[in-house]
C-alpha cells in the first residue's frame, strides 16, 4: 500500500495536477489565516460577518475554503485589519 505522501509525490509530476493542487493549497491556506485572525480577536463569526458586511454563511465558506469572489475576500479582510500583500514568485528556469 502506497503511503499518501507517496501517492502525492507521483501526482505532483503531472503539471496539471500540481497546479490545481498548489490553487487549492493556497485557498486552504488564506482560509486558514481568516479563522486563525477572527479567533484571536475573539469574535464569532457572525460578530465578523456582521463587521464586513457579509453574510455569516459567506463567511463560513470563506473559513472553509469554498471558493468565493475577491470581493468577498476584500471585505473580510478589510474588517480583520488584514493587509493584502501581492509577492512575485520566483520563477524557476528548466534548463
Amino acid at each position: 500500500m502506497k503511503s499518501f505522501r507517496k501517492h502525492l509525490n507521483e501526482q505532483m509530476k503531472n503539471p496539471e495536477f500540481a497546479k490545481a493542487f498548489n490553487s487549492e493549497k493556497e485557498i486552504i491556506q488564506l482560509a486558514v489565516k481568516i479563522a486563525v485572525e477572527r479567533n484571536k480577536l475573539g469574535i464569532s463569526q457572525a460578530e465578523l460577518a456582521k463587521k464586513a458586511h457579509v453574510t455569516q454563511q459567506q463567511l463560513s465558506k470563506v473559513e472553509n475554503g469554498v471558493n468565493c469572489n475577491i470581493h468577498t475576500f476584500i471585505k473580510i479582510c478589510t474588517a480583520l485589519g488584514l493587509k493584502l500583500n501581492f509577492e512575485r514568485k520566483k520563477m524557476r528556469v528548466k534548463t
